[in-house]
Parts: C-alpha cells; structure tokens; sequence
C-alpha cells in the first residue's frame, strides 16, 4: 500500500491522490450502492492525459486494478470499486475543447457534463442528443463507459452513435487514438464501438470526438392517461405505423407512475392505469391520417404543455404534464 502510494505521488499532485478512508469511502460505488462494492486503496484524481498514463503504469507494474468513475449517477453498478482498488476518477478532466459548427463535432474530456456540452452546442444552434435521464449530473466518459441512451433515443438514437473518435489510455500507459472527425468513416476495424459501453474494461476513455446535429425546433410535448397498458402499448404501435416520427415515447404503468411519486412527489396522476409521454419536434409527418375507429372509441384524458424555445435537453428529460 505505501509502495503504490509514493510511486503514484511521483506522477500526480499531492491534492490528486486521497488516501483517507473517511473520504475515498465515498468513491466505492455510484448510485446502485445495492450492488457489492469493495473499499479502494486510493482516488486518484488526474487532469491531463500524462497524469491518467502514470496512473495506468503504476497499476500494472503493481499488479493493482483500476476503476475508472465518473459523477457516479450510474444504476449497473459499473463505477464501483473493487477491494484494494485504484479509482481513478476523470471528473477534474472537464474541458470542452472543441466546437466545431461546420464539421458539426464537438471534442471533449471524460469530465464534461452533459448538460454543461448540451447548452454549449446550443449557443453554436447545434444539439447534441444523447440525454440521459442523469444529463444534469452525468459525465460524458460515463455516457460512454456504459453506452447510456435517453428519453430522446427513440428518434436520435444512443451514445454509441454520436461517438465519432476516442482517445484511450491501455492498461499500460500507452495512448490510442481510435475513430475519426468526419461524418463517413468505412475504412478498418471500428474500435471506437468496441470501448463503447466497455465500462473501463478495456482502457481509459481521456477524450472524445461527437457528433453533433442541427438544433431542432420547438418542441411540443403530450403526456396521455390509458386505461390499461395494453391500450397503451397499441397507441404506440399506431403511432409508428403511420410514419409518425416523436422526439420521445415514454410508457409508465401505474406502479411506475406512484413510484416516482414516492420519490419525486411529481404530481403525475395515479389514478391511470398507464401513462404514455410523447413530444414532437419536427412538424408531424403524418398529421393528415384519420384516427382509427377503435383509437376514436378509447377514453383517453390529454394534457399538452409547451416548452420553452430555444428546445433544450431538459424537454426531453422531465415527465410533460
């Protein structure tokens, strides 16, 4: 333990490696703490590249794992430690580096918080769509480490395909470059896929290049009460099945509904039997296409809301209502 200690101080500042219990206690694991978790050695926390390298090497010459963590919002139980462990957190690695309007890319850190890249690309009338129900809190490396999606994925998709190019620390300090900058990409073996939802596994994510999208218009948001879930599932199905495209499809059933309830005091109805949110953001493309007889014949209470405009991650990222 003092030879893993002094050799990781040759490489980091004194205030980057934490040895108290009372504090690296709280870096055991994220948010499923109903997952087992062992007590780290050490938390380390790096800023540059070189720092992670060091880190990296001193743990394999030592023969000591490494858990690589983020803001710790995750539900796998992905960021928690192993007993005896080196975590490794990547929050101090925060800088947005890059916007970059015309190739539509954005070059970040690990550390990055979803929501601080979502307003920055905003400010350029880009968006990038990945958002995670955590987006306030979440780290960009975490995104990645666990292959997060979002309210929004039913239209925009994952994070695995906004990953455009990844710069990795192996586990023996070596640094690589995977992926690209631009939109197409077909040549060779896509190792950038491959560390996506990796969860550190395979090395240390110290970088990332996203793509990015033009930002979409406002955004209306529907949030409909069903009396049952079946009935709700089939609304859904209708709604693809006639070529409509929604920013977000979201179904809660009543356990659900009461749930977060419990938890958030949301003020969603409980007296439905399934909840069913939906959000447009581009104009229907079906809005023409008359109602079925037996959707017409459902009893179904409607509430719209609209947000605000420019559209922001958080229309797709809290319940409508």
């Amino acid at each position: 333990m003092t030879d893993l200690i002094e050799l990781l101080r040759e490489g980091l500042p004194e205030e980057a490696v934490l040895t108290d219990p009372d504090v690296t206690g709280a870096y055991a694991h994220d948010m499923a703490s109903f997952c087992e978790a062992g007590v780290p050695a050490v938390v380390v926390l790096p800023r540059t590249v070189e720092q992670v390298q060091h880190v990296c090497r001193t743990a394999t010459a030592l023969r000591v794992p490494v858990v690589p963590q983020g803001a710790r919002t995750g539900l796998s139980g992905a960021a928690n430690a192993s007993e005896g462990c080196i975590v490794l957190s990547l929050v101090k690695m925060d800088r947005i580096l890059e916007i970059n309007p015309v190739d539509r890319i954005a070059v970040v850190e690990p550390g990055v918080i979803n929501a601080t890249l979502s307003r920055a690309v905003m400010e350029k009338g880009l968006y990038y769509p990945p958002d995670p129900s955590s987006w306030e809190q979440c780290t960009i490396g975490g995104n990645i480490g666990t292959a997060s999606g979002g309210l929004c994925c039913v239209k925009y998709g994952v994070t695995a395909e906004y990953v455009l190019g990844l710069d990795v620390v192996l586990a023996d300090g070596r640094l690589l470059k995977t992926g690209r900058r631009t939109a197409k990409g077909v040549a060779g073996y896509d190792l950038t896929r491959l560390f996506v939802g990796s969860e550190g596994s395979l090395g240390i994510v110290v970088g990332a290049v996203l793509a990015l999208k033009p930002a979409p218009l406002e955004q209306l948001v529907l949030a409909a009460e069903f009396p049952s879930t079946a009935s709700a599932c089939d609304a859904i199905c209708r709604i693809m099945e006639r070529g409509h495209a929604p920013s977000l499809l979201e179904l809660m059933d009543r356990t659900s509904v009461r749930a977060v309830n419990a938890m958030g005091n949301m003020g969603l109805p409980e007296s439905t039997e399934a909840l069913l949110m939906a959000a447009f953001d581009t104009p229907d493309p079906a809005p023409t296409s008359p109602p079925s007889p037996s959707c017409a014949r459902r009893p179904v209470r409607r509430r719209w809301s609209r947000p605000r405009t420019p559209p922001s991650p958080t229309c797709c990222s809290r319940p409508a209502g």
